[in-house]
């Protein structure tokens, strides 16, 4: 195989192809399939071929948890390969994304669209098995015992990073041993005052609310100040608990798992009554786990106490399978790195040194620094309703590419937004789900707070809403320009929301981040459009 990629890689390179690509129409076309071979090759060379050496005998299954404990030693032996291949894996995906597929053959554009996606995802993956080859030893507690907090963000209730964390939980690690500790809710631990302190910048765009809930740690879309907030939150309330690290995670990285582990059986006793007296399941997979916990439990549960028993419960038996080793090793891992590239799951450590690695990783879930840099654009959602209904909203977002007349490089996020509750949503769907007039959004109605981040030092343009202007916030987080609209939207209503940016670097690859949601990333990001590129 290497050797066809490289021989490909000689034809693609030579002399008369090259002059090729400088045939109008055909030239295009001819470019990008050296680019492809180019890529393909360096994967080959410099990722694949050490990686297969490497890994011949490599039982993935060690990694695997085994009576609650990891092995770690063969992930730490093997970190100087995975680290060079996640390097090779990564020039080349970025030289992938660079290939601007606007007026290709279907027959090219297609497969390169497709060889981007994949090597994307398969970046990714390496980033995430270099950082854990370097990291995991130490945060598993080689050295000494680890304490991490566990975010579980609801979807059905949009913060920036996913959801409102609403249930809580601490894993306490030690040489690799994992033992599932303290379970609660966000709501248990209550308003803190005086707040928690968050940097001003990020203060004036999210409001003192930020620090005040455990729910609304995450109201911005940088997962460090989330996390610090968190462990800092959860100190206050357990001054015996030190916070050595936060994990962040959603029903849908759930469901990922469950296609890995199997199907989990709930058998908490404390539940016994709650399900005898409901239609929710006690089988859990990966087929029903995000509809039950974001949607049925609201239906069939109207205690608050009840519906965080049930929470607690699936969490418990889905970190029992996990820890007990049940499932395909292989399969697991994909399915965490496919959580990682949909920005579902995310990881903070208070330990600096580990931090600095975690922060090149797309398991920071950070709006500033190194990640992003160049043309990064972010799209988050904040629940303005008070309530569950984001369920219901469907959302796609899309980068339209385009050149002023200046010659500045210019941008629009392009964001649709469809309200998808029944129509007598205000009477067939609980209170609890609806907020019943709470914030004064009628029920059945979504609001939403809209927060658009820019490249750093690029500028708004403008901000429409079904084409037309509207007054919109403004604010900076870091050199980033941000722009925040609130929408509210009737059952059945749609509208578009529009923002351009502009002074927007042509020198990088554009990459867009969006709050994750109910529904694959897949079905809300749509492919970027470059309508009319700079000379």
């Amino acid at each position: 195989m290497s050797h066809s990629i490289s021989s490909a890689k000689k034809t693609a390179t030579g002399p008369l192809w090259k002059m090729g690509t400088f045939v109008p129409f055909f030239g295009p076309n001819l470019h990008a399939v050296t680019e492809v071979t180019v890529s393909m090759d360096d994967v080959a060379v410099h990722a694949g071929s050490p990686l297969l050496n490497k890994f011949d005998a490599f039982n993935w299954d060690s990694l695997s948890p085994t009576d609650g404990r990891i092995d770690t030693s063969a992930l730490k032996d093997a970190e100087p390969v995975i680290t060079a291949a996640a390097n090779a894996v990564l020039l080349s995906a970025d030289r992938m994304a660079a290939i601007n597929l606007q007026g290709l053959l279907p027959a090219v554009s297609d497969p390169v669209a497709s060889a981007t996606t994949q090597l994307r995802e398969l970046s990714t993956g390496l980033d995430m098995a270099s950082a854990a080859a370097r990291l995991l030893p130490e945060m598993l507690g080689d050295e000494s015992p680890r304490k991490y907090l566990i975010l579980v963000q609801n979807n059905a209730e949009s913060r920036a990073t996913g959801g409102i964390p609403g249930a809580l939980a601490v894993l306490n690690v030690t040489k690799g041993t994992i033992e599932l500790g303290e379970q609660t809710s966000a709501s248990a631990l209550g308003e803190f005052i005086p707040r928690i302190a968050v940097d001003q910048e990020q203060e004036d765009l999210f409001t003192t609310r930020i620090g005040r809930q455990m729910q609304n740690v995450n109201l911005t879309p940088h997962f460090p100040t989330a996390a610090f907030s968190a462990k800092q939150m959860w100190e206050t309330r357990y001054p015996d608990d030190l916070i050595d690290g936060v994990v962040a995670l959603d029903p849908m990285v759930l469901s990922y798992m469950l296609t890995a582990i199997g199907a989990v059986e709930l058998s908490d006793s404390h539940l016994d009554d709650v399900l005898y007296r409901t239609n929710l399941p006690v089988s859990l997979n990966s087929d029903n786990v995000v509809s039950t916990l974001l949607s049925d439990v609201y239906r069939e549960l109207e205690d608050n106490n009840a519906q965080d028993a049930y929470f607690a419960a699936v969490a418990s038996e889905v970190f029992r399978s996990f820890t007990q080793g049940h499932g395909d090793a292989t399969h697991l891992v994909n399915a965490l790195v496919h959580s990682t590239s949909e920005q579902r799951l995310f990881l903070w450590s208070s330990r600096v040194q580990e931090q600095e690695i975690i922060s090149r990783t797309a398991l920071a879930g950070s709006v500033t620094g190194a990640r992003a840099g160049g043309a990064a654009f972010g799209v988050y959602f904040n629940d303005g309703t008070g309530a569950k209904m984001d369920y219901y909203t469907r959302r796609t977002v899309q980068l339209l590419k385009s050149c002023r007349a200046d010659g500045l490089g210019r941008y629009t996020v392009q964001v649709s937004i469809d309200n998808g509750a029944p129509k007598d949503a205000a009477d067939s769907l609980p209170e609890y789900v609806t907020g019943g007039g709470i914030f004064g959004v009628k029920p059945g109605n979504i609001r939403t707070n809209y927060v658009l981040y820019g490249p750093e030092q690029s500028l708004v343009e403008g901000l429409t809403v079904n084409g037309r202007p509207v007054s919109f916030g403004s604010g900076l987080h870091g050199q980033r320009p941000v722009a925040t609209v609130t929408i509210e939207l009737q059952p059945g209503e749609s509208t578009d929301l529009n923002v351009t940016f502009f002074k927007v670097s042509q020198d990088s690859v554009a990459q867009i981040t969006v709050t994750p949601t109910a529904v694959p990333l897949s079905e809300v990001l749509l492919q970027s459009v470059d309508e009319a590129p700079c000379s």
